[in-house]
């Protein structure tokens, strides 16, 4: 198995279990296979690998930050920036084009992260399937186009705008997943339960329903979803967006699992990690266990966890991990 490990600082691969560095960009926040090509979403643009990531050449959207790029056809690609963008590749990452339809949203609707001064929203999740299309805006809300970006509607999942991280079930594209935060256009809101977490919907996003009930922590961002039955949901939550290894008391994060769709949780964390004093960025399904995670750490560790709660140590001596990718 191949694993590929996005950071603060660049790309690294683990070569007999150490990590070598392969790509030096700032804020590698993805790292995904679409064909046979590897891409790296990056601060300082896209990146793609045709050799399992151990090279990599500048694919487009130089001097964007890249959160997220989804495979909707053989050659067909989306990618989400910040600021708000959305582009499409049909030659399988070669040439991109801007679609401005939601560039142009993002700026009718002052859409942003209510910090001073303010940050430009990302379009940090995207969900694809033919024609349709869910972005999930931080902080915005989730756009959602039926005709591959010409036209949108907006949803905001429990009046929440503070979008980070969106899955559809591997079986029914109706079934959406959402992670939240605290983020609102008009200020930071109230912590307190509804107003951050997992959210679901059963329509295709038209509606949704809370899926964090008696959930803490609940500034949910990391979230995976394992195509193998049972499905396991996997989602990491924090108290708040700044929780960190940092704090007097560590960050305090919790890394949860569903196999029903979000009806219930349990903790995948070990003692050790009950709750954990570094905060969890990344977060991929293990390809070689059904039911297992890679998560990486702000404190630069990669662990192997089982779907039993076993957490095995991988990489350390890393910049902050936001990304993983294993392959087989």
């Amino acid at each position: 198995m191949d694993i590929a490990i996005g950071t603060s600082k660049g790309v690294f691969i683990l070569d007999e279990k150490k990590p070598v560095n392969v790509l030096q960009s700032r804020g590698v926040r993805e790292l995904i296979c679409a064909g046979n090509r590897m891409f790296a979403g990056t601060g300082d643009g896209l990146y793609a690998s045709d050799d399992e990531g151990r090279t990599w050449v500048l694919a487009g959207l130089e001097g964007m930050q890249v959160w997220q790029v989804r495979q909707a056809g053989e050659q067909v690609l989306y990618a989400g920036t910040a600021p708000t963008g959305l582009f499409k590749s049909v030659d399988n990452g070669a040439t991109w084009t801007h679609l401005e339809s939601l560039a142009n949203l993002a700026e009718a609707n002052g859409w942003c992260i209510p910090l001073d001064p303010p940050i430009p929203a990302s379009a940090r999740a995207l969900v694809v399937d033919g024609d349709r299309l869910w972005v999930g805006v931080e902080v915005g809300g989730i756009a959602v186009s039926e005709d591959a970006g010409a036209t949108w509607s907006m949803v905001l999942p429990g009046d929440n705008p503070d979008l980070h991280m969106m899955f559809a079930h591997p079986t029914n594209p109706e079934v959406l997943f959402a992670s939240t935060g605290y983020g609102r256009l008009d200020g930071v809101a109230e912590m307190i339960e509804g107003n951050a977490g997992v959210f679901r919907s059963e329509d295709a996003g038209k509606t949704w329903t809370y899926a964090w009930r008696g959930m803490t922590p609940r500034y949910s961002r990391p979230m995976c979803i394992d195509n193998r039955t049972p499905f396991g949901l996997t989602v990491a939550s924090a108290p708040t967006a700044f929780s960190s290894y940092k704090q007097a008391a560590g960050a305090q994060a919790v890394v949860f699992r569903s196999e029903d769709g979000g009806e219930s949780w349990r903790s995948l964390c070990d003692a050790d990690h009950s709750p954990s004093a570094a905060n969890f960025h990344g977060l991929s399904v293990d390809p070689e266990n059904a039911g297992g995670v890679f998560v990486g750490t702000d404190t630069g560790e990669v662990w192997r966890v089982s779907d039993s709660a076993e957490w095995a140590l991988c990489a350390e001596g890393l910049p902050a991990v936001l990304s993983i990718c294993a392959t087989i």
